[in-house]
C-alpha cells in the first residue's frame, strides 16, 4: 500500500528523534566463543578464511556450521550480484535497490539523525541480498576538487566527517551488517593510485586525514575497515605497519577486521606482519586478468600455508587473523539475533527522499528568483543531465536501482495538476554510453546535432520562457566523478559555460541546476540569478529536486567544502607538481607526493591566505532568512577543557526553514601555527517564522588540541580562545571569549 509521502515523512522524522541504533555484538561471551571455534579449526580452514574464494565471497567452516562470508560494494546503495568469478553482472532479477544520495549529500544534511535513518536504510537492504558487510562508508577528505571518487567521502572537514560517520556505521551495524569503513587511508588520488606514496607531516596526518576513521572506530565500533590502494612511508596501505599496526590496531584498539581493496595486497611478508586480515582482489583485481579462479594463489592463501608449514612463520599472526575473522562472523552470520532485511520498502525510498531533501543546497537565489511559481508559466528545462540516469556508473558504487527518478520526470510529475508549461531543450550532448559493467540505464541519448545547434535551439526557446531551468554539471564518466582517474580540470565538460552564458543572457529568470559531488568553475555565476546544488541523489533525485524548486521542500543543506572559484585558490595545487599530483621516482615505478599545505585543507588555507572562494564551507541559503545570535559561554570564560556554549537563532522571515548553526574555535596565541579557526560543532535546528530557539552547543579538550609532533600525541595549551558562531564559515556574526586553565 502507498502512503503519502508527507505522513511517511513525519513518520521518519519521528523515528529520528526516537531511535537508538543498538549494537548486536550477539553476547557477553563472544570472546569465548571466538577461542572455542578457533581452538576446532584446522590450518586449512584458517588460511580459507581469510582470503576470497569469489569476486565478492570469503570462505566460511563448513565443518562447524559457519556458512560463507559475502561482502557487496557501497556506499550509496546494494551493488547488484557479479558472476563468481567475473566483473560482469549475474543477471538476476532480485538484486535491484534503492539508490540512495551520494555521501556528499549526506554530509551536506549536517544531521547525523539522518545518517543514522541512511545507515540503517541501507543495512536492511544488504540483509535481505544476504551480506555480511557493506564496503562503506567512505570518509576520505576532501583535499581538491578533482578528486575522482570525491563524490563517495564526506567533505573536507575532519569534524564534519566524524560526526556524519558515527550514525551510518552504527545504523548499518544495527542490521547485523557490517561496515567496513575505506579507504584507509589517504586516499586521495585515482590517477595512479596504486603507486602513489604520500608524504605528509604527523600533524597534517592526525588532525585532518584520521579523525573520520579514528570517530568511526572508537564511537562507531566499525566491525571492518578496508586499506587504501595507496601507499605511505613507502608501504602499501593494505598492508602498514604504521596506519594498521600502530596507530589502528595498538592506538586506537580497533577489534575488527582489516580487509584489502581490491588488487591492494602487494607482498607476503607484509600482509603476515602488518595488519591485513583478510585478502579480497589479487590477480582479479579487474585491471589485470592475472588468472582465473586465482584464489589458491592469493598471498594470504596456499603460499603462506606452505610458509608456516615449513617453518617460516609461526602461527601466531595467523591466528590473530582468524580471531577478528571469527570476532565478524559472530556479529553477523553466527548471531542469533539479527533481525530479517527489507528491499525497495516504501520506507527507504521516503529515507532516500528525506536526505536528499536535507542535503540540496541553495548556493545563490538573487531577486528571490527561487521558489518557482509555476501558475500560468512557461518553464523550459535544458541539460542531459535533467534526463540521464546516474545511478549506473562511476565505479563500485554504480548500481542496479529499482527506478530512478529523473529531473525532467520530476518537474512534470510535481507539476501535472499545475496551469504551466514545461518544454525541454537538450542544450548539450555528454556521455550517451548508460552502462556499467553489464548494468544498463536502457536509455538512447544519441543526439547528433551539433553544440552550436543545440545551443541555439536552446535560446531560441528559452527567449518564451518564463522560467529556464538548466541541469548541469558532471556525471560518472571516465574523468569527471569516477573511480580510476581524476578530473582534469574544474571547467565544466560539453561546452556547458558557453551554453549556461548564451541563456542567461536572454532569460533573466535562469536557474542553473549543478548534478554533481565536487565543485565546479562558475565564470557566469553573476549573470545568472540562482544556482541550486544538486549533488548525485540516486532513486529519488528528480522528486527532490522538483520539491526544493518549486518550494515544497525548503532548502536546508549547507556546504560539506569550499566551493572555490578556481584551482588557483586550491592549497593542493598551490605548491607545484609535487604537491599534486605528485613526481615519478626514477625508474617510473613510484610516485611521491608531498601535502605541502598540511593542515591548511579547505577553509583553512582560505582563511589563511585570505582569500574569498565563490562560496564557502558551510555556505547554504533558505527560502526564509535566520539570525544567529547571542553566543554565551556555561562557564566564568575560564574552562577546563569540557565546554558548553548557548547561541540563540531566529527565523526572521515568512516560512518556516531550518538552519545550521556552526561553531568554530580560534586559538590567540599557540606555540604552533593553527588555522584561523576550526570547526568544532553544529546543530540544525528547524524554526517557524518568528521563531526562536537556544542552542546548545558541546566541545570538550579535544576541541582545543592539535597534534604535538614531539610528545606524538594531543595538546591543548592553556591560553586565550574565542568562540564563533554563525551559519557559513565566512558569516560568523556572534563570539565569545573564554581562557583555557
Amino acid at each position: 500500500m502507498k502512503y503519502k509521502l508527507t505522513l511517511l515523512l513525519l513518520a521518519c522524522c519521528s523515528m529520528m528523534q526516537a531511535q537508538t541504533p543498538v549494537y548486536l555484538d550477539p553476547s557477553k561471551d563472544i570472546e569465548a566463543r571466538v577461542e572455542d571455534a578457533l581452538s576446532r579449526m584446522t590450518l586449512a580452514e584458517k588460511i580459507d578464511v581469510i582470503h576470497a574464494q569469489s569476486k565478492f565471497s570469503s570462505a566460511g567452516v563448513k565443518r562447524l556450521g559457519m556458512p560463507d562470508f559475502w561482502t557487496d560494494d557501497g556506499p550509496h546503495g546494494v551493488r547488484p550480484d557479479v558472476l563468481w568469478d567475473e566483473w560482469e553482472q549475474a543477471g538476476q532479477t532480485n538484486d535491484s535497490c534503492v539508490a540512495f544520495p551520494a555521501l556528499t549529500c549526506l554530509a551536506a544534511t549536517w544531521q547525523p539523525l539522518v545518517s543514522s535513518l541512511y545507515g540503517r536504510a541501507l543495512g536492511e537492504e544488504a540483509l535481505y541480498r544476504g551480506k555480511g558487510m557493506i564496503l562503506g562508508p567512505g570518509v576520505n577528505i576532501y583535499r581538491t576538487p578533482l578528486g575522482g571518487r570525491n563524490f563517495e567521502y564526506m567533505g573536507e572537514d575532519p569534524y564534519l566527517t566524524s560526526r556524519m560517520v558515527v550514525p551510518y556505521v552504527q545504523g548499518l551495524q544495527s542490521c547485523g551488517v557490517a561496515s567496513c569503513v575505506k579507504h584507509y587511508c589517504l586516499n586521495n588520488d585515482e590517477e595512479y593510485r596504486h603507486q602513489v606514496n604520500v608524504i605528509i607531516s604527523d600533524r597534517a596526518l592526525h588532525e585532518i586525514y584520521l579523525p573520520g576513521f579514528e570517530a568511526a572506530v572508537k564511537e562507531g565500533k566499525a566491525w571492518g575497515i578496508m586499506g587504501a590502494y595507496n601507499l605511505y612511508k613507502d608501504e602499501h596501505n593494505c598492508h602498514n605497519q604504521y596506519t594498521l599496526g600502530k596507530i589502528l590496531k595498538q592506538d586506537w584498539g580497533f577489534d575488527g577486521v582489516v580487509v584489502s581493496d581490491w588488487g591492494g595486497t602487494h607482498n607476503l611478508d607484509q600482509a603476515v606482519r602488518n595488519g591485513l586480515d583478510m585478502e579480497f582482489g589479487t590477480w582479479t583485481d579487474g585491471l589485470t586478468m592475472g588468472a582465473t579462479n586465482a584464489y589458491d594463489n592469493y598471498y594470504l592463501s596456499k603460499g603462506y600455508q606452505k610458509a608456516i608449514l615449513e617453518g617460516k612463520y609461526t602461527t601466531k599472526e595467523l591466528d590473530e587473523k582468524v580471531r577478528r575473522v571469527l570476532r565478524l562472523f559472530f556479529r553477523t552470520t553466527m548471531n542469533k539475533q539479527r533481525p530479517y532485511g527489507f528491499l525497495c520498502s516504501e520506507e527507504h525510498y521516503v529515507t532516500a527522499r528525506l536526505v536528499a531533501g536535507e542535503g540540496i543546497v541553495l548556493l545563490q537565489n538573487d531577486r528571490n528568483v527561487l521558489p518557482i511559481q509555476p501558475k500560468g508559466k512557461k518553464i523550459l528545462v535544458v541539460g542531459e543531465n535533467a534526463i540521464k540516469m546516474m545511478t549506473v556508473g562511476g565505479g563500485s558504487s554504480s548500481l542496479k536501482a529499482q527506478h530512478e527518478i529523473s529531473p525532467l520526470q520530476g518537474l512534470q510529475e510535481r507539476l501535472k495538476v499545475s496551469d504551466c508549461q514545461i518544454e525541454y531543450a537538450r542544450g548539450y550532448v555528454g556521455d550517451v554510453s548508460g552502462n556499467y559493467n553489464g548494468v544498463t540505464t536502457g536509455q538512447n541519448l544519441k543526439d547528433d546535432r551539433s553544440p552550436e545547434e543545440l545551443i541555439n535551439k536552446a535560446v531560441e526557446k528559452a527567449r518564451t520562457a518564463d522560467y529556464v531551468v538548466i541541469f548541469g554539471g558532471l556525471n560518472k564518466s571516465d574523468y569527471q566523478d569516477c573511480e580510476g582517474h581524476d578530473r582534469k580540470t574544474m571547467d565544466l565538460p560539453y561546452a556547458q559555460d558557453k551554453l549556461i552564458t548564451a541563456l542567461a543572457s536572454v532569460n533573466k529568470q535562469t536557474i542553473y541546476v549543478n548534478i554533481s559531488g565536487n565543485a565546479v568553475s562558475m565564470p557566469w555565476r553573476k549573470q545568472v540569478p540562482a544556482i541550486v546544488q544538486g549533488w548525485f541523489l540516486g532513486s529519488e533525485a528528480g522528486t527532490a529536486l522538483a520539491s526544493v524548486l518549486v518550494g515544497d521542500t525548503n532548502p536546508s543543506g549547507h556546504l560539506p567544502f569550499t566551493w572555490y572559484e578556481n584551482l588557483s585558490q586550491v592549497g593542493a595545487h598551490s605548491f607545484g607538481e609535487a604537491a599534486f599530483p605528485g613526481i615519478w621516482r626514477e625508474g617510473k615505478k613510484i610516485i611521491d607526493e608531498e601535502y605541502k599545505e598540511g593542515i591548511y585543507v579547505g577553509y583553512r588555507w582560505t582563511d589563511m591566505k585570505k582569500l574569498k572562494p565563490a562560496f564557502a564551507f558551510g555556505h547554504g541559503l533558505s527560502y526564509t532568512t535566520f539570525k544567529v545570535s547571542n553566543l554565551r559561554s556555561a562557564f566564568d570564560e575560564t574552562t577546563d577543557g569540557n565546554m558548553t556554549f548557548k547561541v540563540d537563532v531566529t527565523n526572521t522571515g515568512d516560512r518556516p526553514g531550518a538552519d545550521v548553526v556552526q561553531l568554530y574555535i580560534s586559538d590567540v596565541k599557540c606555540s604552533v601555527d593553527r588555522p584561523v579557526k576550526e570547526l568544532k560543532a553544529f546543530q540544525k535546528v528547524m524554526l517557524k517564522p518568528g521563531e526562536t530557539k537556544t542552542v546548545t552547543l558541546s566541545t570538550d579538550k579535544r576541541a582545543l588540541s592539535f597534534w604535538d609532533e614531539a610528545t606524538d600525541g594531543w595538546k591543548a595549551e592553556p591560553g586565550e580562545f574565542i568562540a564563533w558562531a554563525g551559519d557559513s564559515s565566512d558569516r560568523l556574526t556572534c563570539k565569545v571569549k573564554f581562557t583555557l586553565k
